[in-house]
Order: C-alpha cells, then structure tokens, then sequence
C-alpha cells in the first residue's frame, strides 16, 4: 500500500520535553518561590498543622509545575524523617470541576483511587458528598493536601473553601488534617469569597512573576539539550524564542512552544538547521494554536462576548464602552439562540477576556464631568478569533 509518510530528516531526540505535559525534574529559575513555599510547607514537616497556600501568576509561569514539584518534594521529607505524619497530596482541576459539589466529588474519587472503594457519582446530597470527603481524608490519619489547580473557575461558589479549613474545628476529622492549595491565574479572585471564607482561609500567598528574556533562555537552553540534537539551532534561535515570549507574556509554555514549532518548521522543509525565520513562521502557528485552545475553554457566553468584540472591531468601533458591547453581544446571543446574561455579568466576561489576553483594558477618566469608564479592543488578530470559533460551532 502507498502512503503519504516519508522518512524525514530528524532533529529531535526526544519531542515530548518540548510539550505541555512533560515535568522537569529539575524547576528552573523559580528559586526564589520555591524557598517560599517550603516556609509556607514548613510547619508540616516540623509536626504542625499546615497552613493554606494560594499562588498566583499568568498562564506558563510555573505554578502548577512548581506546586507539583512541592507535594513530592513534601511527601518525600515527611517519609524520610522520624515522628512525622504521612502526607498525601491530591489535586484536582477546577476547570474540568468547576463547582465546589463537582470538585467535593472529584477529589473523593482521587482520593479513592487507590482503594476498593467504589467511586462517587452525581445525584447525592451535597452534605454526602462532603461527608464521603471528610471520611477520606480522615483515613488517612495525616496531612491532607488538597490542591485546587484554576481555582477561580469555582467563582463564588466558595462552599469547600469554607468547609476543608474548619473540618478540624467542626468535628468532620480529628485523626487527620488538611489544607487547601490554591492556584490561579486571576489575581482579584479572593476578592470574589465571602468575608467568612477570608477569614476561614489564613492562607499563604505566593505569587509567580513573568520569567524575563534571561529567565527563558535557561529554560529552553535545558529543554533544547534534553530535546534536540546538538548542532541543529541556529545561535540566534533559543535568544529569539525567549525574547518574543518575555515581549508577549513571561510564559515558559510559549516560549517552548515557539522553539518546538521552529523546529516542526525546519524538519518539514527537510532542512537540518532552525534558523531565525523558522521561529518568524512558527510565531502564528503558535498563536492561532493558542486563541483556538483558548476559545475552546471558554464558556459559552465567554464566547458570544468574544465575537461581540471581534464584530466591533472587523467594523471599525473598537475601543468601545461595555454598554455598547453589550448591545452586540445580545445580537449573538440571539443568532445562537441563547438567553442573554445580565450586563453585569457581560462585564465580569470582559474583564476575564482582558485578563487572558483577548482584550486590551483602556481605563477612561473624563473628570467629573465625563466620569470614569473602562473601553475594550481586541488584541488577538480578528481573523484567527473568527476561524476559532468557525470551528468551535462545528
């Protein structure tokens, strides 16, 4: 049979460290917020209750990775010293979970994974789920590290917050303890809890900075020995990818992204260096990959106000006001028959788009007599967000 594979000149020698799912085993240029988590960790180690932790910072800057990096490093010291109690750690996603009810449930079931138990479903009573909850973590008579990774997609649904750090206090476990781990892109979500649920948390903060020029050229100079053959990068390459991801957002992710698709580039040109026009070319393939990953994990009003903003602008009448947004938005909510939002909640999801890096934010103040108001233009091409999204009604 014929086919249309061919041998092709290989550049790689192991792809996968240059993909989201690889974890280093080594955290590179992140010292200074590794030194602080293990003063925020410390007090399991030394015998104590542990206090919560919630850490922030753009997409790609390390965090999950870091936190990761943590609970095994965590769990690691709390077996090799005498007297101290065992610590597991779980973590679940809140952007696949994201109701307190939905991660209560999903944390039950990691925390299940490695017994006979059978695994929780839907249907039960809120106060079961917690209930099967407190009685796993109290099976584990230790330290309980609950990690919610994107945890501003639980919004204001705060019950767990509030829950996990008074179970001790409450009677729901006396054999064990727990803490919560937060991570989040947004830096205003604790802002969006109830005052009790501040109070209840005490937590720790660390927050993750965008890795600079210098920052990025050691990350992917490790990746590129790790993934690459020796001699097949051009001396400007590794410079050129860090330089445009510290430019854009201080992300390692889009940074390793550009050197991966620079030498995707070369090696379907059948070339056997990535010169600096391959890492130019990779520049959109990179960020139309990205507005369509984007775009798919957005709500779906997420993305009605998207294309309310990309109609404006393909029109000429950006930057504009919410109020005049929301006008269009309504036009698109009806075109997919939908129920349109409040204009309240329009403006949380433009908010959210500027903060993801959709939409640029320009803050208006006219005096007392014009007032002070927020405008909102796109800042991703308009064609990409269109074919985006051609693709998402598919």
């Amino acid at each position: 049979m014929k086919t249309p594979f061919r041998d092709r000149v290989e550049l790689f020698t192991n792809k996968d460290v240059l993909k989201d799912h690889y974890e280093p085993e080594e955290i590179l240029e992140r010292d200074e917020e590794i030194d602080q988590y293990a003063n925020a960790l410390q007090d399991v180690v030394d015998g104590w209750e542990p206090d919560n932790v919630f850490v922030y910072g753009k997409t790609g800057v390390g965090k999950t990775a870091v936190t990761r990096y943590m609970m095994d490093a965590l769990e690691y010291e709390a077996e090799e010293r005498e007297g101290v109690d065992d610590v597991v750690s779980v973590e679940v996603n809140c952007h696949h979970h994201p109701s307190s009810y939905q991660a209560a449930i999903a944390l039950v079931n990691e925390l299940r994974a490695d017994t006979d138990r059978d695994p929780l479903t839907t249907g039960l009573s809120t106060s079961d789920v917690l209930n099967a909850l407190f009685d796993e973590i109290e099976a584990r008579e230790g330290t309980v590290l609950i990690v919610l990774d994107e945890i501003d997609n639980l919004g204001d649904d705060d019950m767990l917050l509030y829950q996990l750090p008074r179970a001790k206090t409450n009677g729901n476990i006396s054999d064990s303890q727990v803490a919560v781990v937060g991570i989040s892109n947004d830096y205003t979500f604790r802002n969006d809890l109830s005052p009790k649920v501040q109070d209840t948390l005490c937590e720790r903060e660390i927050k993750f900075p965008p890795y600079d020029a210098n920052e990025l050229v050691t990350i992917l100079t490790d990746r590129a020995e790790r993934g690459l053959r020796g001699d097949v990068l051009e001396d400007g390459v590794i410079p050129q990818c860090a330089a445009l991801a510290a430019r854009d957002r201080g992300s390692a992710r889009q940074a390793i992204d550009l050197l991966r698709e620079a030498v995707n580039v070369a090696v379907e040109d059948g070339r056997e260096v990535v010169s600096e026009e391959d890492v130019d070319t990779a520049v959109e393939r990179v960020e139309r990959g990205r507005i369509k990953d984007s775009i798919k994990d957005l709500t779906t009003h997420g993305q009605y106000v998207l294309l309310a903003v990309t109609q404006m602008s393909v029109s000429g009448e950006t930057p504009a006001r919410a109020k005049e947004l929301y006008e269009v938005y309504e036009e698109v909510a009806a075109e997919y028959a939908a129920e349109p939002l409040s204009q309240r909640s329009v403006h949380d999801h433009l908010n959210d788009l500027s903060m993801l890096g959709f939409l640029r934010q320009h803050d208006r103040n006219y005096g007392r007599g014009g007032g002070q108001f927020f405008e909102y233009e796109l800042d991703v091409d308009a064609e990409m967000v269109r074919e985006a999204m051609a693709d998402e009604a598919e």
